[in-house]
């Protein structure tokens, strides 16, 4: 099944498919997995909130949007950006992913500049990052993360501008969390798009918790989970076109329909 297939040709056959997405951000996929045919359960791998001090975001997004190159790293970061500002400018304006650029879509950014590879090593494999010197890129996004992308782009001579516009923090967990995924079946599904979700996750549930989940198919956004869900207990690894739902569906179509091609 290719990018862009319609979710309606999907068919989870009642497989649980667990959502690590942010909390509060999953009841539309949520619905999706229902119309798939799938019993969602939502599992929050983090918590995001606005920024520490929404005027200073605000006045650096502001100086921002006139820079020369303009990097989103995330679904997220697009979302608290457009809530402190119209996202207006002339910059190049790049997405670390599929659903980033969905996200800029959305906010009035008629082109975003996408990598093949939906990650940090991809974005720094882009034609517009390798000739940097003296030209200004903003790097919007939240406090932490690997660092690479920013490190990369200050030794190639760019004049980095670093606007937080939100915050990830790890989720809460109650008992009913724990019980739901000591009881998850084996034929499950777990959606990740975000290895710190993941590694919140391998902190926070207990150890019997952890393996049941580790127990089901990861089905991964980019070929960084692909080794990072191994790492953390995952045997079986499915590998989606991006982090869309469309596209995570159809990895899960196919995860769920062995005999499909492409699989």
């Amino acid at each position: 099944m290719q990018r862009g297939s319609s979710i309606n040709s999907v068919d989870l056959q009642g497989r649980v498919v667990v959502i690590t997405r942010p909390a509060g951000t999953a009841a539309g996929l949520a619905r999706q997995v229902r119309k798939a045919g799938g019993v969602p359960l939502l599992l929050p791998g983090l918590a995001v909130h606005g920024p520490a001090d929404e005027t200073s975001a605000r006045a650096g997004l502001q100086a921002a949007l006139a820079d020369d190159v303009l990097i989103f790293s995330s679904p997220a970061a697009v979302r608290f950006a457009a809530a402190l500002v119209p996202l207006r400018t002339r910059a190049a304006v790049m997405a670390v992913g599929q659903g980033t650029a969905r996200a800029l879509r959305l906010h009035g950014i008629e082109s975003p500049l996408v990598p093949s590879r939906q990650d940090s090593e991809g974005m720094l494999e882009h034609p517009v990052l390798q000739e940097l010197h003296d030209r200004r890129v903003a790097l919007i996004g939240a406090p932490g993360g690997r660092g690479l992308l920013r490190e990369a782009i200050v030794v190639r001579g760019a004049r980095l501008r670093e606007v937080h516009v939100y915050r990830r923090a790890a989720p809460r967990l109650d008992r009913r969390h724990i019980e739901a995924v000591l009881q998850l079946p084996l034929t499950s599904l777990v959606l990740l798009s975000s290895a710190e979700a993941l590694h919140n996750l391998g902190r926070l549930l207990p150890p019997p918790a952890l393996a049941r989940l580790c127990a089901a198919t990861a089905v991964v956004s980019s070929e960084r989970l692909v080794v990072a869900a191994g790492a953390a207990g995952f045997c079986r690894i499915k590998l989606a076109v991006s982090a869309l739902p469309a596209d995570l569906l159809a990895a899960c179509g196919r995860a769920a329909n062995p005999g499909l091609r492409g699989t």
